[in-house]
């Protein structure tokens, strides 16, 4: 069982990993005015070599292990929770926050869906301390973007056919509308795609693919994410600045207090499951973040009429620095918990 210095040490340890502490830099250099993000294209770039790096790795992690029950059971409850866990932010939003309905179901679903870079820093930490979790954790993680999305919509349909027609369902065309657009764009996000294509790849190639790619995919990528969250620090830090007026105490709190009730709940569902200390831990990362790519553009198109000033500072603002930086420990530390009291 872990105790209070253990939990201290592996904070300090997180702290001191070089991914971290240049997301720590780039957020600092913005809140001085100080700009250190990438251009466009370049960001652009480096998110497509994360994702089809990690795609890839968690590909060949499969083809090693197979799939089997072991594997399909994280996968359900990764979708599972995806779907269900925007009624819970719902709920609590509207309860605590003062948010309208709209404004209310788009952050909602953002909670319900991942950040794939807290999910990479994660799996980087726990590299550095010698944890390799199951590859069917990226499979998850690219599993869990749609539910969220389509629950989402489906909580501003339903507020607007609430209030008589006006509001989300008034402006988007319906719930019919709504559900179309929300599955299209979820089944074709870019990330998504990028994902499942590169596990499936990394599958179909096995650890013999790996050896002919090796030197562009795992070789420079903990030096590519380092850049990457330098620019997402910049990101967030600039994006907090700007919209600071625009969000309450409620939504701030919400955005620092769901990340672990999301965690909590995870840990409940993981601990019978047969996954690895890193496992459990990725699947408590997973639920915890909180999406600002995938979810964002489906909610600009499908639900023009809330605030993205909110759920884009919420999410990436407010709950991915407080995951870098301090959940990621907690879920490592109550991984490692959960793993001792099931063996």
């Amino acid at each position: 069982m872990m105790d209070i210095g253990s939990l201290l040490s592996l904070a300090a340890g997180t702290l001191g990993s070089p991914v971290v502490l240049f997301f720590i830099l780039g957020f600092a250099a913005a809140l001085a005015r100080v700009d250190l993000s990438l251009p466009q294209p370049v960001a652009k770039t480096v998110a497509l070599y994360l994702m089809l790096a990690i795609g890839f790795k968690g590909g060949v992690g499969l083809a090693e292990t197979g799939a089997g029950l072991a594997s399909f059971l994280p996968l359900a409850v990764g979708i599972l929770f995806s779907a269900l866990f925007p009624f819970i932010g719902y709920a609590a939003l509207r309860s605590t926050s003062g948010l309208n309905r709209t404004d209310a179901a788009a952050v909602a679903a953002h909670y319900g869906s991942i950040s794939i870079v807290t999910f990479l820093t994660a799996i980087q930490v726990l590299s550095d301390r010698g944890d390799t979790a199951e590859g069917v954790l990226v499979a998850v993680a690219a599993a869990m973007e749609a539910p969220a999305i389509v629950a989402g919509l489906w909580l501003a349909a339903a507020a607007g056919r609430s209030a008589g027609g006006s509001g989300a369902s008034g402006a988007s065309g319906g719930g019919e509308a709504v559900s179309s657009i929300s599955i299209r764009e979820a089944a074709l996000n870019s990330s998504v795609v990028l994902l499942l294509g590169a596990v499936a790849i990394g599958w179909f190639t096995g650890p013999a693919g790996m050896a002919d790619v090796k030197p562009f995919i795992a070789d420079p990528f903990k030096g590519v994410l380092c850049l990457f969250l330098l620019d997402m620090g910049a990101v967030a830090g600039r994006g907090l600045l700007q919209n600071r007026k625009a969000i309450s105490v409620g939504p701030i709190l919400f955005g620092l207090y769901m990340p672990l009730v999301g965690a909590g709940f995870m840990a409940m569902a993981v601990w019978p499951l047969e996954l690895s200390v890193a496992g459990k831990a990725l699947m408590m990362v997973l639920a915890a973040s909180a999406s600002y790519i995938a979810v964002p553009a489906a909610m600009r198109l499908a639900l023009p009429q809330a605030n993205p000033a909110i759920y884009t500072t919420l999410s990436l603002g407010v709950t991915f620095p407080f995951n870098v930086v301090i959940g990621i420990p907690l879920y490592i530390a109550l991984a490692d918990m959960l793993f001792a009291a099931a063996r």
